[in-house]
């Protein structure tokens, strides 16, 4: 795609007029895959995300930065599988939504709410923001099918099996082991149970991506036999660049891809570069500002945006520098040259532990797409990359969904 192409596009999108200059040098649309919020998402006026907050993705920063659409999400910890501790879940998932309506509802002029892919690109042609939800930790569903139609109804377009530590649908990629989870092996992983498959086939009716970032191997495999659609990964690496078991191994990658699938590369720390030293200066650091705030542990969104973490995390990354743009690119190189370009997505896990050297949050979103160029991608490429493919997955899975 040459440059008067993709004017062509943004024309038609009717933003080519409207942009400042370096935006015409924009893919038609950026879509970050994954991004966290607190659980006091909107009702603390630090995390009101229509003003200037310590939040990596906020409205101004995302206006500012060119994403134009990002996946809110609906994120539990791993809990006891038992009758109190799904009520926590579902509690805990409930306060998710109501933040992310709480902003939908208050900056109606800048963000809308895109439940398809034809919505997402609207926004994008009338100047706004889109943002669309995905559940992280299918745990929230309380172990009840029928939130899962409940989730979609609230607008949740892509359903995440696990996460750190095995649930009551699957085996995850990282085991609870401190509190008996057998590690991950042979035995370890056994994959997806009867309510894990219940779960997919449901999220397949319902026209909602399945996502199996987090998931262990055995669950991916499992996953990729129920599902009748293409499956996502939200936000995964690649294992043969980084050998991490939350990485996707090669077989893996040419095995979504093979059913349609796309996989969103994550720009998260610990899957792109081995730092033992970082990670445990990082604790240390996490224990050391809790117990000064009174807290027996550590709690990420109470703990993370005080001065006191800024100034130790200033001083990690002294000594312990983070990933960089070019270890970000190794990754999306070597997921396309597995994968193929229509199966390789973006995704930053911002607010989760995501954010690296040259995309730090999102006002430096435009520098993803300049190492793209950089690393020798077309425009076509960085299209598909940016947001072509998901959108197509997208709506292979509406258009196979039986309601």
């Amino acid at each position: 795609m040459n440059s008067l192409a993709r004017f062509a596009i943004l024309a038609a999108l009717g933003l080519a007029g409207a942009l400042p200059a370096h935006a015409t040098q924009d893919p038609p649309i950026t879509i970050d895959t994954h991004v966290d919020i607190p659980f006091t998402y909107m009702r603390e006026a630090r995390f009101d995300a229509g003003k200037d907050t310590p939040l990596l993705v906020d409205l101004g920063k995302m206006e500012r930065g060119g994403l134009n659409a990002a996946f809110f999400v609906i994120w539990v910890p791993q809990g006891p599988l038992t009758p109190a501790g799904y009520a926590k879940a579902v509690a805990q998932a409930e306060e998710k939504y109501e933040g992310i309506d709480r902003m939908l509802m208050q900056y109606p002029d800048r963000i809308r709410l895109a439940t398809t892919p034809a919505q997402a690109l609207a926004n994008r042609k009338a100047g706004l923001l889109s943002a669309m939800i995905g559940i992280e930790n299918s745990y929230s569903l309380g172990h009840d099918i029928h939130r899962l139609d409940a989730a979609f109804d609230r607008g949740a377009r892509y359903v995440g099996l696990v996460h750190v530590g095995d649930n009551d649908l699957c085996t995850s990629s990282l085991p609870d082991t401190k509190n008996g989870e057998p590690a991950m092996n042979s035995k370890g992983d056994t994959g997806m149970t009867d309510f894990g498959r219940a779960v997919v086939k449901r999220a397949n009716q319902l026209g909602m991506m399945v996502d199996i970032s987090h998931a262990s191997d055995n669950c991916v495999r499992d996953a990729l036999k129920v599902s009748t659609a293409p499956i996502i990964a939200s936000h995964s690496g690649a294992r043969a660049v980084l050998d991490h078991p939350r990485n996707l191994p090669d077989d893996l990658l040419r095995a979504i891809a093979a059913k349609g699938g796309v996989i969103q590369a994550v720009a998260y720390k610990e899957f792109l570069k081995n730092d033992p030293g970082r990670e445990a200066a990082e604790k240390k650091l996490q224990d050391a500002v809790a117990k000064a705030n009174g807290d027996k542990k550590y709690d990420s969104d109470k703990d993370d945006y005080l001065p006191a973490m800024a100034a130790g995390m200033a001083e990690i990354q002294k000594k312990y520098p983070l990933p960089t743009l070019d270890d970000y690119m190794k990754q999306i190189r070597h997921m396309v040259q597995v994968a193929g370009i229509d199966h390789v997505g973006i995704a930053s896990d911002f607010d989760g532990g995501g954010g690296i050297t040259g995309w730090k949050d999102a006002t430096e979103t435009r520098n993803v797409t300049a190492a793209l160029r950089r690393a020798g991608f077309s425009d076509a490429d960085i299209a598909k990359i940016w947001g072509g493919n998901l959108l197509r997955v997208w709506r292979e899975v509406e258009r196979d969904a039986r309601h």
